[in-house]
């Protein structure tokens, strides 16, 4: 991989005849926040190039040459669910899951058992919101799971089904979070934010949590210590302003509580969905949203492509627009994704593969557990010895 100098940026900079650009590029370099009309300017007048060169210079600032993963596992309780998101290919409603799943408690501590003896480091607990699934539910399957493999961290459940908990369980976002975390449960992931924007969620996402519901439920577990991710669902019926507005909320919440890890840009995906009319933004769209959004969201320490829902050689390619993560081994057969048309079919990767995908982009690979500290920094002797044992996950 180029590294991207300061001197290369300067005169890219110089070189751009739009003064509006010009000027963000200087901002850029010298550090400084951009306003919400200029993140607009970048998506309305900006080439994927003079974008793509800045943000890298940030990734490469922040991180230098490193991109980070780790060995994670899915587990997810039911695609069955009491909302009605017009995106969704996965859920199957409630009054009507021929085509769903419910896993019961000894199934999913199957599923976790089954991962014994392996060396991965998270288990990864999403789906759909079912009725039937309460915070008591999840309370003793934490407890379960945290009896059985003490060391595994528990990243589980959207601001959408904590919302839903909390409220059957008619307890405020404070209390049940406390329950929660008691109970084994240590990070949140992002999803559930979709669009924030009420002129959008209200047409793809009406009936489930808003936004302030979900600011609120990651802004409480901020202030419990626990760290969250935060995604936004793009390239469908939003506009620049709502994915700049989406961001701008964001980055206000981390300048109050400094409790996010990283942003997650998800691919709108229009197979098997009431949207499925809507085209997909073209790859160039997506690297510029990427690059976008490593500018925008300063406050922001990593900024992530999940690899299963853009495929391998996309996901690569997001390294040299401002993406430093790639998520982790997955190692299962995630649904949500690959039920609505994504490229990886069957999400799994082993370390060996991983690693060999983030050394053939040029950068170096950097096992992390949820918090991002350092694992492992993998050299090419690490490499071979993976390569050479198929079956070490």
């Amino acid at each position: 991989m180029q590294e991207t100098s300061r001197q290369g940026v300067e005169e890219l900079i110089q070189s751009e005849k739009d003064t509006a650009l010009r000027n963000i590029g200087y901002k850029i370099l010298k550090e400084e926040r951009l306003g919400f009309e200029e993140g607009v300017t970048l998506f309305e007048k900006a080439s994927l190039g003079f974008v793509g060169t800045l943000a890298n210079y940030v990734r490469e600032k922040k991180h230098g040459n490193k991109t980070y993963f780790n060995r994670n596992f899915h587990v997810e309780p039911t695609n069955v669910c009491v909302f009605t998101c017009a995106f969704c290919s996965y859920s199957r409603l409630y009054k009507n899951r021929d085509e769903g799943w419910e896993l019961s408690e000894d199934q999913i501590m199957h599923i976790v058992k089954s991962y014994d003896g392996k060396p991965v480091t998270e288990v990864h607990i999403v789906g759909g919101v079912h009725p039937k699934l309460t915070m008591e539910f999840f309370i003793k399957l934490m407890k379960k799971i945290k009896a059985h493999r003490p060391e595994l961290h528990i990243k589980g459940y959207t601001a959408v089904e904590l919302d839903y908990m909390f409220r059957k369980a008619k307890v405020s976002a404070e209390e049940g979070m406390q329950l929660l975390k008691e109970a084994g449960l240590q990070s949140l992931p992002g999803g559930g934010a979709e669009i924030f924007h009420p002129d959008i969620r209200s047409k793809i996402c009406h009936d489930k949590v808003g936004t302030e519901g979900w600011l609120n439920i990651h802004r409480v577990a901020h202030n419990l210590g626990m760290h969250s991710n935060a995604t936004m669902l793009f390239g469908h019926i939003e506009n620049y302003e709502h994915r700049i507005d989406h961001m701008e909320h964001l980055r206000k919440l981390q300048d109050e509580t400094g409790g996010f890890n990283t942003f997650i840009p998800l691919k709108f995906r229009n197979g098997n969905n009431d949207m499925s009319h809507v085209p997909e933004s073209p790859v160039v769209e997506d690297m510029r949203l990427y690059a976008i959004s490593r500018l925008y969201l300063d406050n922001f320490p990593h900024i992530k492509a999940y690899w299963p829902m853009l495929g391998r050689q996309n996901a690569q390619l997001t390294l040299s627009f401002g993406v430093d993560d790639l998520d982790g081994t997955i190692d299962d057969t995630t649904k949500i994704y690959s039920m609505a048309g994504s490229e990886e079919q069957k999400p799994a990767l082993s370390t060996a593969e991983l690693v060999a995908l983030i050394k053939q982009a040029g950068r170096q690979p950097i096992e992390r557990d949820t918090l991002y500290n350092v694992i492992k920094d993998y050299s090419e002797e690490d490499l071979n010895a993976l390569t050479q044992n198929p079956h070490y996950n």
